[in-house]
């Protein structure tokens, strides 16, 4: 996603709704052995109380019924959330609230791992690291998941490609696209910043949500990641290009001009498109005891 500051993130997040259904079929789910890692961080057993912040339509939420745990879900929108419900069914024990992390009233002390994919940033900073230290307990771990684009050899022609539309079409668009790392810099950069974890996930996205007391409220950030090669056909990689929140500011011409160079790439290559994404997995834990900051 185009780098954007804390507050367009926000205003823009409301677009997922919107397009629930699409966002269901078509975005990734997260892999087992990520969930399970941070499982293990966090110590969780059969019963614990968890949190998910921004469960969207229920893709990680699925996996921690699954295992388990008592999940509470939390998602705004309100077509994302029945689509959640739909998709749990009977899996086991989740109460799903339709609201704002901002504003739902959630027990103090009260989970022992609170989880995000894809979602924490779309949450206020100045709300959402210090409310997330407040309702874990003594010990518990933040655990955020996201799909990241990864540098590679194999697939830089592809993403060159694909650039350079965007470059032609929405120009405007391209000029704030994040930089894609190497594995490599990615796990330099994260232990890097390890001493705060707003620090790491606001230079993994290009987010504006790094605020020094963070610090003083997590501790031992780690990383984990699953890279991915994905082949996807013109109407494929469209299709998950629609339900980016950044499709949304386009117009009809421009989606419609976008989709027509997407489709010209597809059949100069003669193959399905490739790209390179990681799913990462940051962890941190909670500080045993630290001052309200804020």
């Amino acid at each position: 996603m185009p780098k954007m500051t804390s507050k367009a993130t926000r205003h823009f997040g409301k677009v997922f709704d919107q397009v629930a259904a699409d966002y269901d079929r078509h975005r990734p789910g997260y892999p087992d052995e990520l969930i399970d890692y941070a499982c293990q961080i966090a110590g969780l057993g059969q019963g614990d109380n968890v949190l998910e912040l921004g469960c969207g339509s229920g893709q990680l939420t699925r996996s921690l019924v699954a295992r388990g745990f008592r999940v509470t879900a939390l998602e705004p929108g309100k077509q994302l959330i029945a689509l959640a419900e739909k998709n749990v069914g009977r899996l086991g024990t989740v109460d799903f609230i339709n609201a704002k992390f901002e504003d739902a009233a959630l027990q103090k002390r009260n989970y022992k791992a609170i989880f995000s994919a894809s979602a924490f940033h779309w949450i206020d900073p100045d709300v959402s690291w210090q409310k997330t230290a407040e309702l874990l307990v003594s010990g518990g771990v933040l655990a955020l998941m996201q799909h990241f684009g990864l540098k590679e050899k194999r697939t830089s022609k592809d993403l060159d490609l694909q650039l350079a539309a965007l470059k032609k079409i929405v120009p405007e668009v391209a000029a704030k696209w994040p930089h894609y790392y190497e594995l490599d810099e990615i796990i330099a950069g994260v232990k890097k910043r390890s001493q705060n974890i707003s620090d790491v996930w606001s230079w993994l996205g290009d987010y504006d949500l790094s605020r020094k007391y963070v610090s003083r409220l997590f501790k031992d950030t780690q990383i984990a990641v699953v890279p991915n090669l994905i082949e996807q056909t013109a109407d494929e990689l469209i299709a998950l290009f629609s339900t980016i929140s950044i499709y949304s500011t386009l117009s009809e011409q421009q989606r419609s001009d976008l989709e027509h160079e997407y489709r010209e790439i597809y059949k100069r290559l003669g193959r399905p498109m490739r790209s390179s994404t990681v799913t990462i997995l940051i962890t941190a834990g909670v500080q045993l005891s630290y001052e309200k900051i804020i």
